[in-house]
């Protein structure tokens, strides 16, 4: 994989171990990770202050390799916003009336209104990806929509919208390894499906998938921005970072909350009510 250097130039990734981060450093604590990760997590609340005063829109879009980690770093970004303001789409497979439809159509229903961010788990590019290299799309279907795709995305972000694109890279052996512990593990068995064995086995067809798509896509307009992910911590914390980055806000002026004190009781007495309390296991 390829990765896209300052000024926009690309150059060649070096070999890396597994879970060895870009500069050689050991894994990130525990401890530091969710210390830092507590800093973005600050300026994300900032963020949804200013895109909610702004009226500024956002779409978000994520995209990678399967099991590349993704869904944590979506999770990271939202677990401490409103999921008014920041709001996830993982669509399913397409309908019957929606296979009908135009094709970016059932995404177009989804974009942001004003003050809002909106954050595609997959997103019009599965086209370029898991349907391209599935046969679920014809040639004809795949040439068009890497012919339209990049006019259509101008359009958006000529329209107000700003678009930023996240492609995760994860290596073979961390993937292997990721894909096993889901199948041994019993919490992360959903995460598992056909599809993804299909991602494991056809790496190199992905692959030719992934370089196709950013030949096509990767503009001045609307960049790709790669995710080195075989360090899950470090890629939240960098990607988080970076997109705050990418995000010109500033701090909103906001009215300090004081709690007030309580009522006063008034006569008011706890019922003598059985309450079906649940079991206190713990």
């Amino acid at each position: 994989m390829s990765e896209r250097k300052a000024g926009g130039k690309v150059g060649k990734k070096s070999d890396r171990g597994k879970g060895t981060p870009a500069d050689g450093t050991t894994k990130l604590s525990r401890a530091d990770y969710e210390a830092e990760l507590a800093k973005l997590h600050a300026e994300l609340v900032e963020v949804q202050y200013w895109t909610k005063q702004t009226g500024k829109r956002f779409i978000v879009i994520f995209e990678g390799r399967d099991a590349a980690g993704k869904g944590g770093v979506i999770k990271a970004i939202t677990e401490r916003v409103s999921p008014r303001t920041f709001r996830v789409m993982a669509l399913p497979a397409p309908t019957d009336r929606e296979r009908t439809q135009i094709f970016f159509q059932r995404y177009i229903e989804r974009f942001p209104a004003a003050g809002e961010i909106v954050i595609f788990d997959r997103s019009w590019y599965n086209r370029a990806g898991v349907e391209r290299v599935m046969g679920f799309c014809s040639d004809e279907q795949y040439e068009r929509f890497i012919r339209i795709c990049p006019a259509w995305e101008r359009d958006i972000i000529d329209s107000g919208i700003t678009i930023i694109k996240y492609w995760f890279e994860v290596s073979k052996e961390e993937q292997t390894r990721r894909f096993n512990k889901r199948i041994t593990d019993p919490r992360k068995t959903w995460k598992l499906s056909p599809m993804d064995l299909e991602s494991h086995r056809r790496w190199y067809d992905y692959s030719r998938a992934r370089d196709a798509m950013f030949a096509a896509t990767d503009t001045d307009v609307s960049p790709w921005h790669v995710v080195q992910a075989d360090d899950k911590r470090r890629a939240r914390l960098n990607c988080i970072a970076h997109l705050l980055s990418l995000i010109p806000h500033k701090r909103i002026k906001r009215e300090k909350f004081v709690l007030p004190e309580r009522q006063k009781a008034r006569g008011y007495k706890e019922p003598d009510y059985d309450y079906k309390f649940i079991p206190e296991k713990y």
